[in-house]
């Protein structure tokens, strides 16, 4: 049994030792509080980087690049025959010296059947699968030559293009883009409706309720996405039924999104792929996340390294304060305790009216440590600090052709560096963690005060009486 009328006595009247064994604890605390606000601070701006590499909310991505040089007559011929390049001579669209337009859609990647995204999600390890398709939206202009030569482009030509995506409206959690993304507007409904880059309308001056030509269609502006970097980048997304009616790819598609069951379940599934996709490149999360670079990655690893470390020794440092302290206190109180056994107090009492006074400055110390702590990390947040991440290109495709396209579909990531605000937050269960640990700290105090104080004999108070 605990006197808590002598426990608060004591506390008050030795106020000292009170406010050093509660601030040593806090301080302990503190640090943890503040370097694990800032490890999760960390953690949060490098997932809006590193989230979001393969697509939104996929683990893996599936395509089948191709190199023009090494790539087999087969291969040729399908990507000539999806790109339609017997359709690209230019003599029929008008006569000598009159205008002409023409819109078309060209892809260095080969596409395959759009249902190889029901084949993935029934893996083993899947979790599910959406299909994709990246294509280059061309729109071809100029003044056709007066006599031109057989071969020959016409003299005045202009050749506009952007990238246009094709996303699985129904799969909102797993695609190039999804429902969060969209800053202004709204998500896909249904028919010819496109939501675009922001960056790209903000270049060509587009909004909400604003049209886009496709392939000579007209579509209706219904949303503006903001895809951070490292994601899928297109200038204009639509969805994926529309896209393969338009660029004459139905049912075709040249990129798979697919999320995994766990981690763990992800290169098993990979393997599977590429087994089951002739000539599939599959490209996981953690293979992007080597891309990117800047000073969030050094200060992530920085933090990682040692987090861990000053928490020990914060945590050890502090508990070693409270212990010495505990013991000091109980040096001075030789007679005070001695005469408490002599009046008849059983020896498990006065060990435990000991170990209390320690729980009780473990309590104050948390207090005082969560208090410093979430100052702390306020602090932190206040700064307004920023740290650059940079995703590096991708290695352009080898020889020939592929050194002058774009790599488009999945694996095309947007490219660049942008400053991410650093913060660090603070939540309830760091709190209760920060306060169990002072807690803790001060019964170990305790535990060893207690086992001073059982050494103890009532003898012990008569040689300290004047």
């Amino acid at each position: 049994m605990v006197s808590l009328s002598y426990l608060w006595a004591e506390v008050r009247r030795r106020k000292g030792r009170t406010i050093l064994t509660a601030l040593g604890l806090g301080v302990g605390v503190a640090l943890v509080v503040t370097v694990t606000a800032l490890s999760a601070g960390l953690d949060k701006a490098q997932d809006e980087v590193l989230a979001p590499l393969t697509g939104v909310g996929t683990d893996l991505s599936v395509t089948r690049p191709i190199d023009i040089e090494s790539a087999s007559a087969a291969e040729r011929k399908q990507l000539q025959e999806e790109n339609g390049v017997s359709r690209f001579g230019l003599g029929d669209l008008a006569k000598p010296g009159e205008r002409f337009e023409d819109d078309r859609f060209a892809s260095t990647q080969l596409s395959f059947d759009a249902g190889a995204a029901s084949d993935i999600a029934a893996m083993d390890g899947a979790a599910d699968a959406a299909a994709g398709l990246t294509v280059s939206s061309l729109h071809i202009s100029g003044t056709m030559a007066e006599r031109p030569e057989p071969g020959a482009p016409p003299p005045d030509i202009d050749v506009e293009s952007l990238t246009v995506t094709g996303v699985d409206a129904d799969k909102q959690g797993l695609g190039a883009i999804a429902p969060s993304q969209v800053s202004a507007g709204r998500w896909f409904t249904g028919g010819r409706e496109a939501i675009l880059n922001v960056a790209y309308a903000r270049r060509e001056g587009l909004g909400v309720g604003d049209r886009v030509t496709l392939g000579g269609k007209r579509f209706a502006v219904v949303g503006l996405a903001r895809t951070p970097l490292g994601g899928a980048a297109a200038d204009v997304y639509t969805g994926l039924g529309v896209l393969q009616r338009i660029s004459d790819r139905k049912g075709r598609a040249n990129v798979i999104y697919a999320r995994a069951d766990d981690a763990d379940a992800v290169p098993g599934l990979k393997r599977q792929i590429e087994a089951g996709i002739s000539g599939a490149e599959v490209t996981t999360a953690a293979e992007l996340a080597d891309r990117v670079g800047g000073s969030l990655v050094h200060a992530k690893d920085l933090v990682s390294k040692l987090s861990t470390a000053m928490t020990i020794v914060a945590l050890a440092g502090a508990v070693l304060i409270a212990v010495l302290l505990t013991l000091s206190s109980i040096t001075k109180r030789v007679r005070e305790l001695g005469t408490l056994k002599a009046i008849g107090w059983p020896q498990r009492r006065v060990v435990g009216q000991v170990t209390a006074e320690s729980v009780l400055h473990g309590a104050l110390g948390g207090a005082i440590g969560a208090v410093l702590g979430i100052g702390g990390a306020a602090l932190i947040s206040a700064l307004d600090l920023s740290l650059t991440a940079k995703v590096a290109d991708a290695a352009p495709p080898a020889g020939g052709f592929g050194r002058i396209a774009a790599v488009f579909g999945q694996g095309q990531v947007s490219t660049g560096s942008t400053d991410i605000a650093l913060t660090a937050p603070v939540d309830f269960g760091l709190i209760v963690l920060a306060v169990s640990l002072a807690l803790l700290g001060g019964l170990l105090a305790g535990a060893a005060g207690g086992l001073r104080t059982a050494r103890l004999r009532p003898a012990d108070a008569l040689r300290h009486i004047d």
